[in-house]
């Protein structure tokens, strides 16, 4: 029984490993130094400083010395929604959709666009209920922190795939 269990370990090891599986690793960007331009204070801009100065390779450089970054990701666009997509019987809102929407562009130490503006978007619908109203508060909040760091997620998958700066 053991020898078949260890057998059967190795064989999915095996499987996993031809396959192509590799687990997510920090991603590698092809600069040194990144300047963020935009709202100081926007705590979507706050968590990709954080996420690019985690990774050890890329500093993010201060907002008065942008002259010495290599790059600069220009915020275009930041805005949350929420938009009243249900009504119940009586005229009540049922349910809600939240948006986050994100545009940037990259540009090199020149001024050249390396990446034309983009704009991500995440969206989630939630449902309302006034008798809950203080749950549903904490729910949108929580809701509206998980697609901001989908979103910074995919910056970041944006920035590591940006070839020849």
């Amino acid at each position: 029984m053991q020898r078949r269990t260890i057998l059967l370990a190795g064989a999915s090891a095996f499987l996993l490993a031809g396959c192509g599986f590799e687990l997510r690793r920090a991603p590698e960007f092809p600069f040194k130094t990144i300047h963020l331009a935009g709202a100081e204070r926007s705590p979507l801009l706050v968590e990709l400083r954080r996420s690019i100065a985690s990774t050890g390779a890329v500093e993010v450089v201060d907002g008065r010395v942008p002259g010495q970054a290599q790059v600069t990701l220009d915020v275009l666009t930041e805005q949350r929604e929420k938009v009243v997509v249900g009504l119940g019987t009586t005229g009540q809102v049922r349910e809600f959709q939240l948006r986050v929407r994100f545009k940037f562009r990259l540009r090199n130490a020149e001024g050249t666009e390396i990446i034309a503006p983009v704009e991500l978007l995440q969206q989630r619908d939630i449902s309302y209920s006034e008798s809950a109203a203080l749950a549903k508060e904490a729910e949108e909040l929580l809701l509206y922190r998980n697609m901001q760091s989908d979103i910074v997620q995919q910056t970041m998958r944006r920035l590591a795939a940006v070839k020849g700066i």
